[in-house]
């Protein structure tokens, strides 16, 4: 089965590698979309693929990388938008 989610992370989430951090993660387990800096600090990702790898993604991003240091992750479902790749995008 098919998941989408779009993840809004606060904290120290910029400047700690974190995009990269997904990215990496997301190219293992094979889950499509982006994650990108918004301006007010926080970092927006959004998952999509077969439903466990995108809830191992989940996980993999609540924890984050070294250095990152978590305050709020709001979740929220999305619709299913058949993306290609995951792409790194920045402010």
């Amino acid at each position: 089965m098919k998941k989408s989610i779009r993840l809004l992370i606060a904290g120290t989430v910029q400047g700690v590698f974190f995009r990269r951090f997904v990215k990496d993660n997301a190219d293992k387990n094979d889950v499509k979309g982006f994650v990108r800096n918004l301006e007010d600090g926080r970092l927006e990702v959004f998952l999509e693929g077969d439903s466990e790898k995108v809830d191992t993604m989940i996980s993999i991003c609540k924890r984050g990388p070294a250095h990152s240091n978590l305050r709020k992750i709001e979740e929220k479902e999305e619709h299913f938008q058949d993306f290609k790749d995951f792409k790194m995008m920045g402010i």
